[in-house]
């Protein structure tokens, strides 16, 4: 019967396995997740409080609304 080694010792051969196995994990987790625009915190936590009062628990504290955003010296680079 032939040995098949192709030339790895133990140690190589384990972290080829490691490696293999995270980047399949990565590659596995990286679809995971909702297609949605972003939510801003405030939103969320309207979102929470909407949904806590629908299904009858406790409610979270009331979000401040977010202020205006200021202008930054920098802001027309981008603009």
């Amino acid at each position: 019967m032939r040995d098949l080694d192709f030339g790895m010792d133990g140690a190589m051969r384990t972290g080829r396995i490691f490696v293999t196995m995270a980047v399949l994990a990565a590659l596995g987790l990286s679809a995971c997740g909702r297609k949605a625009p972003l939510d801003s915190p405030y939103e969320a936590a309207i979102e929470a409080r909407r949904e806590a009062e629908e299904k009858g628990r406790p409610l979270p504290p009331e979000p401040t609304p977010p202020v205006a955003d200021r202008r930054f010296i920098l802001d027309g680079l981008i603009d």
